[in-house]
């Protein structure tokens, strides 16, 4: 079973930049399908960003949508999440997942990721 750890939240103030990482303890790491999903208080866990397990394909909420980008370094089995142009509405606890050979489709939907990281917590300050 993959482990995932995130790293990289904080607080920011509306308008700024954070990159999340997060870092697999898995050989095969590039066979896996990796998504990013947030959970903001009192609210139900939410799709951000994927990535196919060949890199090749992303996909993102419309929500996030030109200013996040999903992206992966095999190499050292990480993906990445850059966050640009924050708002206090992105404040949430973030998540990656992980599926192996998942479909890039599937990836939105949490069911079908059966490896989880414990989250960072980022707040966007207004």
């Amino acid at each position: 079973q993959v482990q995932l750890r995130e790293s990289g939240g904080g607080l920011v103030q509306a308008g700024g930049s954070l990159r999340l990482s997060c870092t697999a303890s898995t050989l095969g790491f590039g066979s896996y399908a990796m998504a990013w999903f947030r959970q903001a208080a009192g609210q139900e866990r939410e799709f951000v960003a994927g990535i196919s397990w060949k890199g090749g394909a992303t996909y993102y909420a419309d929500s996030v949508k030109g200013r996040f980008t999903i992206s992966r370094d095999d190499v050292i089995a990480t993906v990445y999440l850059q966050m640009n142009s924050l708002k206090p509405e992105d404040t949430a606890v973030y998540f990656c997942a992980a599926q192996f050979r998942a479909p890039i489709a599937s990836v939105v939907r949490e069911t079908e990721l059966n490896a989880w990281g414990p989250g960072t917590q980022v707040t966007v300050s207004s």
